[in-house]
């Protein structure tokens, strides 16, 4: 009996907390497994706050935020809320552009021909006054009027300087050496093709390299003129020695002297230049 009555009294206390209901205590506090809860007004509010911002964070879209000042306001020239803003405005000078058409124009050959002796006349009227401004009275300066005494047969071509091309002799017209070949042409009794001296067997186009060129094929040179010499000059120039005069200074015949491709004579003392003398 004893013992039935201590098991009765301890297994009543547990039989009882766990048919034990909770109880309202004070102030809405509940009461389980023999612990007080309490529900205060800060635990309310807080609910109240967090619930709405969760639901609104989840729900509704982000949007960017701005600052709230007149600088970031919104252009009322450019609002992209405006259906306007995705227009697109063909300018009106584009429907005025014109289409560019290639054109080409044919010049005969007439044309051609024409403008050619255009250009070649225009070319002796210049060469004309050059040189007669060249001269004190420009006598021997117009190539249009033969120097008296010379015979040079091509007097009247142009020069290299205006486009001239080469002799039959093979140098330019009007040079120095053109001239000079020429002279011992006819000294030798030719004065047509086929030339017996001419720039491949004479000296080079240069006069500098005329002694030179005397030397190396064993022709005669000399201090002393003798007629029908070449007289050479150091500053690339040949003359023709036309005479000598008793007091020893030679008589010259020459072409381009100052430069003006033209028919000039002069006298010189002997000793300003080298004698080539004639080749055989």
């Amino acid at each position: 009996m004893n013992g039935d009555t201590t098991r009765d009294a301890i297994e009543r206390p547990r039989a009882g907390r766990q048919s034990a209901s909770p109880v309202s205590g004070p102030r809405g506090a509940s009461v389980s497994d023999g612990r007080v809860r309490r529900r205060g007004p800060l635990r309310v509010l807080g609910a109240v706050v967090a619930v709405p911002a969760i639901i609104g964070t989840v729900a509704i879209p982000a949007y960017a935020m701005m600052p709230s000042s007149d600088e970031y306001a919104s252009s009322a020239s450019y609002s992209l809320t405006q259906s306007q803003a995705q227009d697109l405005i063909v300018p009106g000078l584009v429907n005025k552009a014109g289409v560019a058409a290639d054109s080409y124009a044919v010049t005969t050959k007439e044309e051609i021909d024409r403008q050619a002796r255009d250009a070649a006349a225009a070319e002796q009227a210049a060469w004309s006054a050059e040189l007669a401004s060249r001269t004190p009275n420009g006598n021997y300066a117009v190539y249009t009027v033969k120097a008296e005494g010379d015979d040079y047969p091509w007097w009247d071509q142009l020069p290299d300087d205006y486009g001239g091309g080469l002799s039959p002799l093979r140098y330019y017209y009007r040079e120095c050496v053109d001239f000079v070949a020429w002279r011992l042409n006819r000294d030798a009794g030719v004065t047509s093709a086929p030339w017996k001296w001419d720039w491949s067997n004479l000296a080079s186009g240069s006069a500098y390299a005329w002694a030179d060129a005397w030397a190396e094929k064993g022709w005669p040179t000399s201090s002393t003129p003798v007629v029908g010499a070449v007289a050479w000059f150091p500053y690339n120039h040949v003359a023709y020695v036309q005479s000598i005069n008793g007091d020893g200074s030679v008589n010259l015949e020459e072409y381009n002297q100052n430069s003006d491709h033209s028919y000039h004579r002069r006298t010189i003392p002997a000793g300003e230049a080298l004698y080539l003398y004639p080749p055989a």
